[in-house]
């Protein structure tokens, strides 16, 4: 393991400063109901009232922002479900770039129809056959662009700590962070700047059932690989964690725990309902864990990533309705 980490709490106050201005700086939910309920201080950081709906948009920013000129008028690439896409789309776009998506084939059409309103061209693979990461290497190679991963990088990473540093500026010192995992770049830059401000903050990671490749690999203290998974939460249907994620993750990360399906549509549906906001699956996963039980020896203050909210309203009905 290397001994100096690859993303620092100051590289996330960089990112923080690159961000400013340009990334909504979103609002941090509480609720009297949802704190009997879980049975401790809750405080919801809502990113999916960031610009294209979810936190990716910091990762991507704070990454294409560093490109040099001449490269960013060549393009970039990237592969991902939805959230990153658009995420780099309208970083793209915003830095006067032009950005190739690689999606796979049953993304939900509200995120391909968002990527494709931000100006990106879209190609698509088969996730359950194709390796979206040899596919995309070799597309940006083709075509000379700069990839843009959605978690294995470590600007992307300090990007999305920024999130985890605005929530605990606004609401102060939490006793445990509760994030959820896919690729684990979310997690790895909010426990970077959780643990840089205070060491003593427990950190726990939110997986759907059967994608517990994060779990499994801190368990075996090596990077796992499981089947791509096959779950409502299609953001955090990863096979695989980053290497520079999971360097990080295991080196901050306290728990993993998981999620079911019907779990993560329940908290779907409280957050609705008495929250009044709208979470897609993944970005529901944290709740869920805390809904569910699922988080053990729960502390007094708690702080939940809220990570987005991209989902149509047609699927939405559909997996919360009755």
């Amino acid at each position: 393991m290397p001994n100096t980490p690859a993303v620092t709490l100051r590289d996330v106050r960089d990112a923080a400063s690159r961000l400013s201005g340009v990334a909504h700086r979103t609002p941090v939910l509480r609720s009297r109901t949802l704190d009997e309920l879980v049975g401790a201080e809750t405080f919801l950081k809502c990113e999916n009232f960031q610009r294209v709906g979810a936190f990716k948009f910091r990762g991507a920013y704070n990454a294409v922002s560093r490109l040099p000129p001449e490269q960013l008028a060549r393009g970039v690439a990237a592969y991902s479900s939805g959230n990153h896409a658009q995420a780099v789309a309208l970083a793209a776009r915003e830095l006067g770039g032009s950005a190739v998506i690689l999606m796979p084939e049953d993304a939900p059409p509200s995120k391909v129809a968002a990527t494709a309103g931000y100006g990106a061209e879209i190609v698509t693979y088969d996730r359950y056959r194709g390796d979206r990461i040899a596919i995309g290497e070799a597309l940006a190679a083709d075509r000379g662009l700069a990839l843009i991963p959605p978690y294995d990088h470590p600007h992307v990473i300090a990007g999305q700590g920024t999130a985890t540093l605005e929530l605990l500026e606004e609401v102060g010192q939490v006793d445990a962070l509760v994030v959820p995992v896919g690729g684990g770049g979310l997690i790895a830059g909010g426990a970077t700047a959780a643990k840089g401000l205070r060491t003593g903050v427990r950190v726990v990671g939110v997986e759907p059932l059967e994608g517990d490749d994060t779990k499994r690999s801190l368990e075996a203290g090596k990077r796992v690989s499981v089947p791509v998974p096959r779950t409502i939460a299609d953001g955090q249907a990863v096979a695989v964690p980053g290497e520079l994620t999971f360097e990080l993750n295991r080196r901050l990360v306290d728990e993993v725990c998981l999620v079911g399906d019907d779990e993560i549509r329940a908290a779907m549906r409280l957050a609705f309902e008495r929250l009044k906001i709208v979470v897609e699956p993944s970005g529901a996963t944290g709740l869920a864990a805390l809904l569910s039980g699922r988080v053990g020896r729960l502390p007094r203050r708690v702080a939940v990533i809220i990570s987005g909210g991209n989902v149509g309203a047609a699927r939405f009905a559909a997996l919360c309705g009755d």
